[in-house]
């Protein structure tokens, strides 16, 4: 029996995957400056393979945000923990990684982009995914009540925007996660 090349339909998704990955970790380490030719080095394809799965800059940035932004959704739903709480918090976490590692892209997109763009739809979509979570824990008598998911989201983000590095960064949202939980749990 001889081997088969892969379909055609699979190795260009296969090639998309790896664009994204390789612009992810381009705009992480190198921020808003990152050009396209860099981010084809990086996932191993030339500039006509990158050009035909992103035809701009523009796209490229676009399709990262939406990516980001529907894995954090599809975390809130698969999440794991001993308890609803444990499950929000964890969550919560994924979250702040997801808006620590966001930042470049939506600079990015920031500079020909109008905020009105449906892409920037991303906080709603973020509070339908997690309020459940929230209404579990809370329900369970975790989590205080005295804070919905909007306020909660920005404590969160308020923390990612603190300079510094993640190690200082981190006690502020374990602290913030932990100051969430109630007093009679």
């Amino acid at each position: 029996m001889t081997d088969s090349p892969p379909s055609r339909r699979a190795d260009a998704a296969r090639n998309r995957r790896r664009i994204l990955e390789a612009a992810r970790g381009a705009f992480s380490a190198a921020g808003t400056e990152t050009s396209m030719a860099e981010v084809a080095r990086r996932a191993g394809v030339g500039m006509a393979t990158l050009y035909r799965n992103f035809a701009s800059r523009h796209e490229l940035l676009e399709a990262l945000l939406v990516d980001e932004v529907d894995e954090v959704c599809a975390a809130a739903a698969a999440v794991e923990g001993d308890s609803p709480g444990d499950r929000l918090t964890n969550w919560l976490r994924r979250f702040f990684q997801y808006v620590t590692t966001k930042r470049p892209v939506v600079i990015g997109l920031l500079e020909h982009t109008d905020r009105t763009d449906p892409v920037f739809d991303s906080r709603g979509r973020m509070l339908a995914a997690g309020r459940p979570l929230l209404a579990a824990a809370q329900e369970a008598h975790q989590i205080t009540d005295d804070l919905d998911l909007d306020q909660i989201l920005d404590l969160v983000v308020a923390i990612a925007k603190v300079p510094g590095t993640p190690e200082y960064r981190q006690p502020l949202l374990d602290a913030v996660l932990a100051g969430l939980r109630r007093g009679d749990a």
